[in-house]
């Protein structure tokens, strides 16, 4: 009985420290997988600031966390621009009113590929307003170009502004702009028309968020 008791005993030690063994190594085992993990997680580029848009009259702005992929609803005006997944940034920002914006961010494959997409959503935001007015008979649309802004490698701002029929009248400012491989969209809107649109704060916001493209 005393060597069967002993070798049981024996047993039992033998497996309390294989257990103590896996514990001791767990941790480190879930640190380095948290450590990988972080490694391989994609970073977020540098965006706007929700005290580097346009001033509100009544409302502070406020921002979302920066998010990785397209956005869960098209841009306006942008909606057959096609954007690569893998390198899409969008943050969202919003007042207590109506007022909304949002900065898109791009990383593409190089500057010949960063130049074309930032041609490309240039065109539809000056095509935008006889677009949607094609699409919309019997209502009314207008837009401006309020030119260029001198920040990185350049960015143009321009404004539309949609009146449905029978509906609230919006209006949209888009600064489009890039810094080498790095493309930026800034959108601006709440309701009113192209008259009340904050275009030289817009403008100095579109400069900000090239500027801090590039570090």
């Amino acid at each position: 009985m005393r060597r069967t008791r002993t070798r049981i005993l024996t047993r039992t030690a033998l497996a309390a420290g294989a257990l103590a063994a896996v514990a001791a190594f767990a941790p480190a085992a879930g640190a380095a997988t948290a450590t990988a993990t972080a490694a391989t997680a994609p970073q977020a580029p540098a965006f706007l600031e929700p005290g580097e848009l346009p001033p509100h009259s009544s409302s502070q702005w406020f921002a979302q966390t920066p998010r990785h992929g397209q956005p869960e609803l098209p841009l306006f005006c942008f909606e057959e621009v096609e954007l690569p997944a893998a390198g899409t940034w969008i943050r969202e920002y919003h007042t207590d009113l109506d007022t909304t914006a949002r900065q898109l961010v791009v990383e593409t494959g190089g500057t010949a590929e960063a130049q074309a997409l930032a041609a490309e959503l240039s065109d539809a935001a000056a095509d935008c307003a006889a677009d949607w007015l094609r699409e919309n008979p019997g209502a009314g649309a207008a837009w401006d170009d309020y030119g260029t802004v001198d920040a990185a490698d350049g960015a143009r701002v321009f404004g539309v502004h949609v009146a449905p029929p029978q509906a609230g009248t919006g209006v949209h400012l888009f600064g489009v702009g890039r810094d080498g491989d790095t493309v930026t969209v800034v959108v601006w809107g709440e309701m009113g028309d192209l008259a009340q649109a904050p275009v030289t704060a817009f403008k100095d916001t579109t400069a900000t968020a090239l500027t801090k493209l590039g570090g």
